[in-house]
This record gives C-alpha cells, sequence and structure tokens, in this order.
C-alpha cells in the first residue's frame, strides 16, 4: 500500500483513526493508496477513479480486496469497522453509475 506516513493497517498522514484502515486503487496506475490525497502528492498523476464492479478496495485490517457493492460498514471478512465518512468521497474513487 503506497501513501504518506503509512501504518501496517493503512491508516497515512491525511486519515488517521482507528477507522481509516481501507485502500482504493487508482485506475491509471493501478497501485493501492491509503488514500487520494497520499496519491496526489507522491503519483505523477491525478487519482482516476475505478469500475465499482471491479475489486478495488482493500481492507487494511486482514487484506480483503472487495467492490464497491461489498465495501459496507465494516469488512466482510474480518468485520474491522470502516469510517463512515468515507462515503462522501466515493466520487473520487469510483466512476459514476451509468
Amino acid at each position: 500500500m503506497h501513501g504518506v506516513d503509512v501504518d501496517g493497517q493503512g491508516r497515512c498522514a491525511h486519515w488517521h483513526s482507528e477507522r481509516d484502515v481501507v485502500a482504493n486503487t487508482c485506475g491509471e496506475c493501478e497501485k493501492l493508496w491509503a488514500c487520494s490525497l497520499c496519491h496526489d502528492e507522491l503519483a505523477d498523476h491525478g487519482f482516476v477513479p475505478v469500475d465499482r464492479q471491479l475489486p478495488s478496495v482493500m481492507c487494511g485490517a486482514c487484506g480483503r480486496m472487495m467492490t464497491y457493492a461489498e465495501y459496507g460498514a465494516s469488512c466482510p471478512s474480518c468485520g474491522h469497522p470502516f469510517n463512515p465518512g468515507c462515503k462522501a468521497h466515493e466520487d473520487v474513487y469510483f466512476r459514476p453509475v451509468r
């Protein structure tokens, strides 16, 4: 997982609460990033959202890859809770529904 000051579960310099353990895939470089702000600081291109059908979200607690539909309030594998505020940024990480 890429980012700025990323810990073992994916918390970064920008988002570091107990629930900030999700990494998202950039559609351009196809790397997992702790957040889009980390990506934009370190990559040579802007963060590109991905198709909602692709497994592009990773739980930092257990490593489970998820699609948009599987990504909810907590990890479907280990149950670790996710930050509910991340929903406000879904348009950054996922392409709009057509």
